[in-house]
């Protein structure tokens, strides 16, 4: 049985963040944290395992997850 190694990239473009905190909410591994100035902060990206609702419901389409098999 052969398994693909996945690399899972969390991309935020924070200009086009506004802030409203669907991603951080939604994200069943805590990945996303709020700096303090309100800002999407991607904490724990070893973490991500790349469900992609983060990107799915941010209404600015802020977030991209980019997923690599090695």
């Amino acid at each position: 049985m052969v398994t693909a190694i996945h690399d899972t990239r969390v991309i935020v473009t924070n200009e086009w963040c506004k802030k409203c905190g669907i991603c951080i909410a939604f994200c069943p591994k805590k990945v996303l944290e709020s700096d303090e100035l309100g800002r999407v902060n991607v904490a724990k990206p070893d973490q991500c395992i790349a469900c992609r609702i983060c990107e799915r419901l941010c209404p600015d389409f802020a977030i991209n997850i980019e997923v690599t098999k090695e």
